[in-house]
């Protein structure tokens, strides 16, 4: 299954800026059935863990993200990028890989105590993973764990997040 899924990864160079070489996802949306087993798989491990709510990081993490509530039967929330949400706002602003850029989360939505999952379809330098933690945080949320789709090795973001806390990716590069 995941031969299969990794087929559908597109290898983009020098995108979004030389250097880059992007993992393009969109072969692998546009195939319902290994669309399916995706989300079935990122769900298999989080079953039974209490998960009461899906934190799904935007852009592509939300598509991953509302999918992944669905099929645990929880609610969403969305974690925005900068005036994108129109209630009250935490916020947190970090790095990226070759950008700065600052992520909010309505400050109402999550109750403290809410066993939350984060969600993301790539892990690379791991700071969109950790400022998304970091507002978890800010409201009072259990973090139950992450998950990703693709974790590129190379970038090493796995070593930024906390010993002891779940984080899974379905493929690795």
């Amino acid at each position: 299954m995941r031969a299969r899924l990794a087929a559908l990864v597109r290898d983009v160079p020098d995108f979004p800026r030389p250097g880059v070489l992007f993992k393009d996802i969109t072969p692998l949306l546009a195939d319902a059935r290994a669309f399916a087993e995706c989300i079935a798989a990122l769900a298999r491990p989080w079953r039974g863990q209490r998960v009461a709510a899906v934190c799904g990081i935007e852009a592509r993490g939300f598509i991953f993200g509302a999918a992944l509530a669905t099929a645990l039967g929880v609610g969403f929330v969305p974690l925005r990028k900068a005036g994108k949400l129109p209630s009250a706002t935490l916020g947190i602003d970090f790095e990226l890989e070759y950008a700065h850029t600052r992520l909010e989360i309505h400050a109402d939505a999550l109750a403290p105590g809410t066993r939350a999952l984060l969600v993301d379809d790539v892990l690379a330098t791991g700071g969109t993973l950790l400022a998304a933690r970091q507002l978890l945080d800010r409201l009072g949320a259990t973090l139950a764990g992450a998950a990703v789709v693709v974790e590129l090795e190379s970038l090493q973001g796995r070593a930024r997040w906390p010993a002891g806390v779940a984080l899974r990716s379905l493929l690795r590069y």
